[in-house]
């Protein structure tokens, strides 16, 4: 670990450091490893916060009682498995955690006799529900949509051109197209689980569109140039991901400010972790990853042979060294980038077939 730059927690609009626990057995297993991470105690876990005090604990007749807003979606990770963290956790805190059922609603309640017993069995809960979101799949992303008409029309002759031209090469067949009406920039992933944290995240664009946004455009538009394709790996023979390159046409680095300035507010905000120093601005066009999801490839069916009669697998590469040779300069069009969404993943609009929007900004 770099001493100089830890691993940060954000639990709550609050910023945790990890540091690192020297005694940890070297044989001990991933899973035990991390939940060992929880399992220290008092103001001085490892998750170290400076005024436990000021976490709101109910004094009660026979001890102190504290509750938690937790997802449902968060409790098997309190819970382990069977049973075990938590037992673990009211063993060693000498405390009681009571979690509803999944789909009951309510709160996680956490009781006992000693008032520092049940602030460290609470943040013990708090990590472990941090550590076990990090391992969901997200469900939203932040997105520019690039789903006007020049831009769609231009997506449509590449994809048309791609395989007619190299449509026998290893693995490209029209299932790993981009659906056109999903065209978009994605600026950061996120794992929001509750319409609380929806309402919290839509509060964050609205606030980083007035503080950052506002006085950087002046109501001027984002016009933007979509031209050439990239890939995401070093091998082009093996490539997963192809996508079209977005620069701005006045030449400047306001795409690029605006998209790392959203992505470091919803990072300080504790609702995303960083991936990137910098957001890397790219337009899917082609991913592997269609092949298994129908709401992104309208082609999912149209499938060829990988050759010599053997199917194409859900995540094959594809060659992409001819695509890359014949396109590299090839020109998707013009457009404005007018708004920012949260979107919402494997979703469609019945009107506009782009993702449904759980919240947007206006960019001018």
């Amino acid at each position: 670990m770099d001493v100089l730059r830890p691993d940060l927690l954000w639990i709550d609009g609050r910023c945790y450091r990890k540091n690192f626990l020297s005694d940890s057995p070297l044989e001990t297993g991933p899973d035990e490893m991390e939940e060992d991470v929880a399992m220290t105690t008092g103001c001085g876990d490892i998750y170290a916060d400076e005024s436990c005090d000021i976490v709101p604990v109910q004094k009660t007749d026979r001890g102190y009682k504290l509750t938690l807003d937790l997802p449902s979606d968060l409790y098997k990770f309190i819970i382990g498995r069977k049973g075990e963290t938590k037992k673990r956790l009211e063993r060693e805190t000498k405390t009681q955690v009571q979690i509803p059922k999944v789909g009951a609603g309510g709160e996680v309640v956490i009781t006992g006799t000693d008032r520092q017993g049940v602030m460290s069995a609470m943040r013990r809960v708090q990590i472990l529900s941090d550590s076990g979101r990090a391992k969901l799949p997200f469900t939203h992303f932040l997105s520019f949509p690039l789903t006007t008409a020049p831009i769609r029309k231009g997506f449509q002759e590449f994809k048309s051109n791609v395989l007619s031209e190299c449509g026998q090469d290893q693995g490209i067949d029209p299932s790993i197209f981009q659906n056109p009406d999903k065209l978009h920039l994605t600026l950061a992933t996120l794992v929001l689980l509750t319409d609380k944290e929806v309402a919290a995240a839509e509060h964050v664009l609205t606030e980083w569109r007035e503080e950052i946004v506002a006085p950087l455009l002046q109501g001027n538009p984002l016009q933007v140039d979509v031209r050439g394709v990239e890939y995401m790996n070093d091998d082009p023979a093996a490539v997963d991901v192809l996508y079209a390159q977005v620069r701005l046409l006045d030449g400047s680095d306001k795409l690029q400010t605006i998209a790392d300035a959203v992505v470091e507010r919803f990072v300080s905000s504790g609702l995303t972790e960083r991936e990137y120093d910098r957001v890397k601005l790219h337009a899917t066009a082609m991913n592997t990853l269609f092949r298994k999801d129908p709401s992104a490839s309208p082609d999912k069916a149209d499938r060829k042979p990988a050759g010599k009669g053997r199917p194409l697998k859900e995540r094959e590469s594809f060659d992409a060294r001819n695509v890359l040779e014949i396109f590299e300069d090839f020109h998707f069009g013009k457009t404005d980038l007018n708004s920012i969404h949260l979107s919402e993943r494997f979703s469609s609009d019945s009107k506009t077939g782009y993702y449904r929007c759980a919240a947007f900004v206006e960019l001018t």
